[in-house]
This record gives structure tokens, sequence and C-alpha cells, in this order.
């Protein structure tokens, strides 16, 4: 990627969100790869004919929304999705007591449905699109405590089979950016209570209709392109749903 902005000419936006702009459509490119290492502050400044500070300035932006990591005395890093990062950054859900327990997933269904006039609507992809559907068991410290349903594109994920995706290595998140280029970078919950659909009130221990937390979640790639629908229904008996604001 070779970009050189003109400094002193005018902009309609500050010239470090410019700067970041540019680098997240590289990222978006798959000029730099999760892992990978981001050219330096001295070499990037060059490259785009900008200040140092003004490099610097972008990167604490992307560094800021975990998109990229600094790892001292090496530099800067595309980032992945690791387990510990799916935990702190996009798992809310905590004990009562404050403690964090990393979930485990059991499939309760895999298939391929043609999405909702809504669905599709809300991913951005045509009318009666393909999506894949999934709903697990999600249980934390041994227990039963929410379902989920989440919908994809299959055109996001070609190849894509219930085998590969129970014997994944990890999150789904990194089943997402290891195999198909998804980075999932940022995520837009909205929190409703409701009764307990009666198919999923036995698995989770209930009764039926008994009120629980609805989380609606989109999941965005770069350029805020969903890519991800997710609902989950939550026994809130021993959990709560817990987030930091640590971003004006």
């Amino acid at each position: 990627m070779s970009t050189t902005l003109i400094a002193g000419t005018p902009h309609s936006h500050p010239l470090y969100e410019e700067i970041q702009d540019e680098i997240t459509r590289g990222l978006a490119d798959r000029k730099w790869k999760p892992g990978d290492l981001i050219p330096s502050e001295t070499e990037l400044a060059k490259r785009f004919g900008v200040s140092k500070g003004t490099i610097r300035r972008a990167l604490d932006e992307l560094v800021s929304d975990r998109i990229l990591v600094r790892r001292q005395g090496r530099g800067t890093f595309v980032a992945t999705h690791s387990p510990d990062r799916t935990l702190y950054h996009f798992f809310h859900l905590i004990g009562r007591d404050g403690t964090k327990e990393p979930p485990a997933a059991e499939l309760l269904s895999y298939r391929v449905i043609r999405g909702s006039d809504e669905a599709c609507d809300r991913l951005e992809v045509e009318t009666d699109s393909k999506l894949v559907s999934v709903r697990n068991l999600v249980r934390l410290a041994g227990d039963p405590i929410f379902i989920d349903e989440i919908l994809i594109p299959q055109a996001y994920v070609p190849g894509l089979t219930e085998a590969i995706y129970v014997n994944r290595e990890s999150t789904i998140y990194a089943l997402y950016q290891g195999r198909f280029d998804i980075s999932v970078i940022r995520i837009s919950e909205q929190l409703s209570a409701g009764p307990v659909p009666a198919e999923y009130a036995k698995p989770l221990g209930l009764r039926t209709n008994t009120p629980v937390l609805v989380i609606d979640r989109v999941a965005f790639t770069y350029h805020d392109k969903p890519v991800e629908l997710r609902r989950s229904w939550v026994n809130t008996e021993s959990y709560v749903y817990h987030s930091d604001l640590w971003k004006g």
C-alpha cells in the first residue's frame, strides 16, 4: 500500500482520521493480516507523507479500538481473536460475585435457511439470501446459562459445515477470522427482557415464560459491515450483564 496525503491541503476530517481510514482499508484488503507486524511509525510517515505524530495518533486510535495491539519492544500488530480477547472484549456476563468464567458451547442445531426480510436487511444482504443458522447452549462453570441463536450469510463462510463448526479449535470469531478472513472488530448490542421460549426453558432449567435477559447483537467487520446477528436468552439468576464504558 503506497499512499501520499498532502499536508496543508483542506481535509474534511482530521488528518489522523484519514490515515486511520487508510490503514483500516489496508487491513480490510488483507495487506496486513491478523497477527502481522504493522510497519514502523517512521515507515508509515514516509509512506503517507505526514508527520510521525499524525501516524502515532492514528495508531493510538486503532489500538484503543483494539483493532491493533502494541507489544512492548516488538511493535504494533494486527489483533487476532484469541480466547482471552473474546472473553474480555466481547463477552459481558459475569457472576454476581464479579467472577468471569469462560463460556463452553454445546451445539443444539446447525442448518442453512432462507433469511427473513428483517435478518437480510440487518445483515445488508439480498432478500432471501441463504444464512447459516446455529443454536448453542452455553454453560458457565458447568451450568447452562444462556442459549445463542446465530445467523451469518452463507456466502461469507463458503465451505463451512457442521463438522468444521463443531471441531473448531477456538472461538467462533477465531473461526471466522482464521478460515474465512472475517475479523469482527466491534459489536452493537441491545438489551431487553422477555419470557424464555418454551423450547429453551428446559435446557436452561427454567419454567416456561420465566423472564430472562434478551441480548440482540450485531457483529461488524471493517468499515461497519455487519457479518453476524446473534440473539441470546440469558438466565440471570447467577450472572449479570456488565460493560465498562472506557472510551468517550
